[in-house]
């Protein structure tokens, strides 16, 4: 597999990356994903009749708690807060001239 890898490949991988490659640079980039791409092929002949796919090692659980609504607040508690309040709702200064 690691033949398939080209110097235009690594030019545009490098182009990608925003990278400008040496060309030391770019026969050692060639070799690492020469030798990456023969490891993949490698985990392809493994295998795994059996195995159930995951997405963690670990076992992974939902850890929030139960969104509950309550009504619990009323107007009348809400507006203690209020530093002004006129016919139940909360008065604010002005923020533009109509």
């Amino acid at each position: 597999m690691a033949n398939i890898i080209s110097d235009e490949t690594i030019e545009y991988v490098g182009i990608l990356a925003k990278l400008e490659l040496s060309d030391e640079e770019k026969e050692q980039a060639k070799s690492d994903m020469g030798r990456m791409l023969d490891y993949i092929d490698k985990l392809g002949e493994l295998d795994t009749t059996g195995v159930e796919p995951m997405s963690h090692v670990f076992p992974v659980q939902n850890v929030f708690r139960e969104d509950v609504v309550t009504n619990s607040d009323t107007r009348e508690e809400l507006l203690t807060n209020a530093p002004e309040q006129k016919d139940g709702m909360f008065m604010v200064p002005k923020t533009f001239e109509a």
